[in-house]
């Protein structure tokens, strides 16, 4: 399971295929009839990256960089725009500690080791959980799922049918049971059956942000009976394919709930994949695990380098 195989590049380039054909379109209009990056050129920029769904932060400090290599260098053609902004993107991910390199395969820090999936309905959490199980039960780990989303039978089914696609074990109860009591039968299972992985679905509602804090509490504070470490990722699935309303969603669940890993989705489908550079600098959270397409192998994980090679190869 090579994290650098030539597959998973090639699925890589496809994916973000819809945002390179943006972002490099809207770039070309930017230079046309200039020579060198100017003030125009940087303005245009500016609006490039905003209109991509970087963000106005981030967007701000990327510019800051490029002006800061114009100042220093005096004069850069603009047919050196796009190295340059693909140096610095890379940069600015690196330094948000967006460039966990890892691979399903690898051992894990603790075991079992307990995955929290937050995030609101639709953003493809459910399937984001079943590619998990999939990753990781073909890295040679056994995993088990809990389905602690108790608020929608639906939630359960669909975890239910991705379990027994892949293969692997579900703790479940009725609609309407306590989800802290679901996540509790599931570590206990999981330490039972000598489980290297446990991952635990929740409510996607955000209506009423206290109740959802407390439930997440709740449901932390059941699991340290069992574990007391416990979870030891808090992964935050975003619909990559919404834009800023996924920056809206990732301030929402950051403030209720300590969240330390993100999952974007749907990037296939999407200009909008700049929301990634966006989102990890701007809540310096790590994106460990990009979705860019239906097959299970389109989950991918994280690579800054890979993805900003994508962008502007």
């Amino acid at each position: 399971m090579g994290l650098f195989s030539s597959d998973k590049k090639k699925n890589l380039n496809q994916g973000l295929e819809k945002t390179k054909e943006s972002v490099f379109k809207k770039l070309s209009r930017a230079v046309a009839g200039k020579s060198k990056v100017d003030d125009d050129v940087l303005d245009n920029l500016e609006e490039v990256l905003i209109t991509s769904d970087v963000g106005v932060d981030t967007t701000l400090r990327i510019i800051e960089r490029i002006e800061s290599r114009v100042t220093k260098d005096k004069y850069l053609n603009t047919s050196e725009l796009n190295v340059i902004l693909k140096e610095e993107i890379a940069a600015l991910l690196e330094e948000n500690n967006s460039s966990l390199v890892a691979s399903f395969d690898e051992p894990l820090p603790k075991k079992p080791y307990v995955i929290m999936v937050v995030g609101v309905n639709g953003v493809g959490k459910t399937t984001t959980i079943g590619k998990l199980a999939h990753h990781f039960k073909a890295g040679g780990k056994k995993v088990i799922l809990g389905a602690a989303d108790t608020f929608r039978a639906a939630a359960v089914d669909q975890l239910v049918i991705w379990a027994d696609r892949v293969g692997v074990d579900i703790v479940k109860q009725d609609m309407g049971s306590d989800p802290a009591s679901v996540a509790y039968d599931t570590l206990s299972s999981a330490i039972s059956a000598n489980a290297d992985v446990v991952i635990i679905d929740t409510a996607g509602r955000l209506h009423n942000k206290v109740n959802l804090m407390n439930e997440l509490n709740k449901i932390n504070r059941v699991m340290q009976k069992v574990i007391p470490d416990a979870p030891h990722e808090i992964l935050l699935v975003l619909d990559g394919s919404t834009g800023q309303n996924a920056f809206e969603q990732a301030k929402q669940f950051t403030a209720t709930t300590q969240v330390n890993a993100l999952a974007l989705t749907k990037l296939d489908g999407t200009a909008k994949g700049g929301v990634v550079i966006g989102i990890s600098d701007q809540f310096q959270i790590p994106v460990k695990y990009i979705g860019i397409g239906e097959k299970m192998e389109d989950l991918q994980v994280f690579n800054r380098v890979d993805f900003v090679d994508s962008l502007f190869s």
